[in-house]
C-alpha cells in the first residue's frame, strides 16, 4: 500500500518484507482498488541489503525487523529507520484494512510534502 501511495506522490519507493507472502492479500487488493490502484499484478518481495543500502528512508510498519534481519543490515538500517507501528492487515476485515490503508496514505502524503516544497 505504501509503495503505491508513494509512487502516486512522485516518490521513488519499493515495498518489501522480511517474510513476504506468496501473493498480495486479497482484502488489501480490494481496499486499494477502491482508491484506484490495481495490485493484482504485484508480487510481494523480500527485503534485501541492496534495497536498504540504496534507500534514503526505511519505513517499517511495526514488524519486528530485529528478529528477521542480520545485525549488519540492522546497523545500516538504523540511520534511516522509521517505524510506523501499524497493524498488519492480515486476517482483518475490509473495514479494518480501509482504516490501515487510510493511515498509510496519510503518512505517505506527509512524507511527500517536504520533498515537494524543495522544488
Amino acid at each position: 500500500m505504501a509503495e503505491a501511495f508513494a509512487l502516486r506522490e512522485g516518490l521513488i519507493a519499493a515495498s518489501a518484507g522480511t517474510l513476504p507472502a506468496e501473493s498480495v492479500n486479497p482484502v488489501v487488493a480490494e481496499a486499494m482498488a477502491e482508491k484506484g490502484f490495481s495490485l493484482s499484478f504485484k508480487k510481494p518481495k523480500m527485503l534485501t541489503t541492496q534495497m536498504i543500502n540504496e534507500a534514503d528512508l526505511v519505513v517499517t510498519m511495526g514488524c519486528s525487523v530485529e528478529e528477521a534481519c542480520p545485525r549488519p543490515v540492522l546497523a545500516r538500517m538504523q540511520k534511516k529507520l522509521v517505524d510506523w507501528a501499524l497493524e498488519d492487515p492480515k486476517g482483518k476485515p475490509l473495514s479494518e484494512v480501509r482504516r490501515i490503508r487510510d493511515e498509510i496514505e496519510r503518512r505517505v502524503e506527509a512524507l511527500a510534502k517536504p520533498a515537494s516544497t524543495d522544488e
